[in-house]
């Protein structure tokens, strides 16, 4: 298995293998549309994914955010024993962020989608083919109250 460290760098060193991070296929990954100050630090990012994208910060889920250049990246994650913030400085280039309406507050990227946005690859340039997943516990949940 190829590591991510070796893919991005020191970027992933957080995740590589899954051993840190571990993130499972329950963990979701929320992006903050838009721009944010990058010198925004532990409780800054914290009171962002509170107010802004509505998500409790200590969920377990990963919050990722981006400067106005796109140059810059910052991850939020709550491992169940403190709170992890990891940033990345792109040297050349920058990520494709998606582009979304001013009034939606968050997009949730699957695993793969979260790969390739930090592999630079352009979200809007590909398309995803349509095959089973199975839905997630809230989903189910919601489906069961319906039958």
């Amino acid at each position: 298995m190829t590591s991510t460290l070796t893919r991005y760098g020191g970027w992933l060193l957080c995740w590589s293998g899954g051993s840190v991070f571990g993130l499972g296929a329950a963990t979701r990954i929320y992006l903050a549309p838009g721009a944010t100050d990058m010198r925004k630090g532990f409780d800054g990012l914290y009171g962002l994914v509170r107010d802004q994208l509505l998500c409790d910060p200590l969920s377990g889920h990963l919050f990722l955010f981006s400067n106005a250049q796109r140059n810059r990246l910052k991850i939020i994650f709550w491992d169940g024993s403190g709170l992890w913030v990891c940033a990345k400085r792109i040297e050349r280039g920058c990520v494709h962020w998606p582009v979304v309406d001013r009034e939606q507050r968050r997009v949730v990227l699957s695993h793969e989608e979260l790969t390739m946005l930090l592999g630079g690859i352009d979200l809007s340039q590909t398309r995803q083919l349509k095959w089973y997943r199975k839905p997630l516990a809230d989903k189910t949940t919601q489906l069961q109250k319906t039958a």
